[in-house]
């Protein structure tokens, strides 16, 4: 597409946004992304989930919510309000990062790479309520709301980095022990949604398919991965201590092990106090905090030192990337 009938192009020869603004939106998109987790939650612990019975609309005759419906309509309407609010938030992203001179492709990408994950979540959303809360597409709807928090902080963090390569700080054993880290961190969660999708929070007072498996069993599991995790975080401090690592790394470390003790604590008294919505929904806020403090993490593993002025991007250079 010619550079004169590229309207991201034009807004980038009429506006300049100071870096730091960049910065700023890229968190609002982390914000967001975990806002979205939180309210899904919100819909489930209070039997909202067919509040708006369709989809798009929230009723055959009616884009919002009647009377008649209740506030279990209010609360899945408002969640699906909460949904073009992130699309406004990631288009500024994008919009932002695309106005900046240089431009730096690697960071509109990752913001469309959160775009069509809206989408996608939001078109998946539909037909979660289309199918009556099918639990295995419930889950499929929550790995893609994490997906789209991974994206967010990779653009945040990017956001303050060069587009530089990314130069190691520690030995390749180290990065290998991270990467197992991460692996347990991911199947802790998911272990967390099969949970969720076995338990009694189904997202709807009437009767909804569960996952057919135990639901204390599953619990078990996921509580051994959580000792799993924790075990693998204090042997990660202890070798980065031991290797003498920057201090950055060893404080991301602790940042994770404190949210993973926090975290423990609300899970144990959700079960000990038969999962009371309130403490359900601190517990998915956590679930959100871990896996951005385990993200963390991995970034501090490496660096990009800052990129020279040659090898700088010029806005004018490219005005046709995939959907930039």
């Amino acid at each position: 597409m010619p550079k004169s009938l590229n309207p991201l192009a034009l807004l980038a020869d009429r506006w300049q946004p100071p870096s730091k603004w960049v910065e700023r939106v890229a968190l609002a998109t982390v914000v967001m992304a975990v806002l979205i987790v939180v309210g899904g939650g919100a819909v489930r612990l209070t039997d909202s989930g067919l509040g708006c019975p369709t989809w798009p609309t929230c009723t055959a005759q009616s884009l919002t919510p009647t009377k008649a419906m209740g506030i279990h309509g209010v609360i899945e309407f408002t969640n699906r309000m909460i949904t073009d609010v992130l699309c406004v938030v990631v288009g500024a992203a994008i919009l932002t990062a695309r106005s900046r001179t240089p431009w730096r492709r690697s960071l509109t990408r990752l913001g469309w790479g959160q775009f069509w994950l809206v989408m996608g979540n939001a078109v998946l959303g539909g037909i979660v309520v289309l199918t009556g809360l099918n639990p295995y597409l419930v889950g499929s709807h929550d790995v893609l709301a994490f997906a789209l928090l991974t994206v967010a902080l990779l653009m945040w963090q990017r956001a303050r980095e060069s587009d530089a390569p990314a130069r190691d700080l520690v030995p390749r054993p180290v990065r290998q022990l991270t990467w197992v880290l991460a692996a347990a961190t991911c199947a802790l969660v998911l272990a967390g949604l099969v949970t969720t999708g076995a338990g009694p929070h189904a997202g709807d007072a009437r009767h909804v398919h569960r996952i057919p498996v135990n639901w204390r069993e599953i619990t078990q599991l996921h509580v051994d991965f959580v000792y799993i995790v924790v075990g693998l975080t204090v042997a990660l401090w202890f070798v980065l201590r031991a290797i003498g690592a920057p201090a950055l790394m060893r404080r991301r470390v602790v940042e994770l092990f404190a949210v993973l003790m926090s975290q423990g604590v609300v899970g144990y008294v959700q079960y000990f106090t038969h999962l009371p919505v309130g403490v359900v929904e601190v517990h998915m806020l956590g679930a959100c905090l871990v896996w951005i403090a385990m993200v963390r993490v991995v970034l501090a593993m490496r660096e990009r030192p800052e990129v020279t002025a040659a090898a700088a991007v010029p806005p004018q250079e490219s005005a046709v990337a995939a959907g930039v």
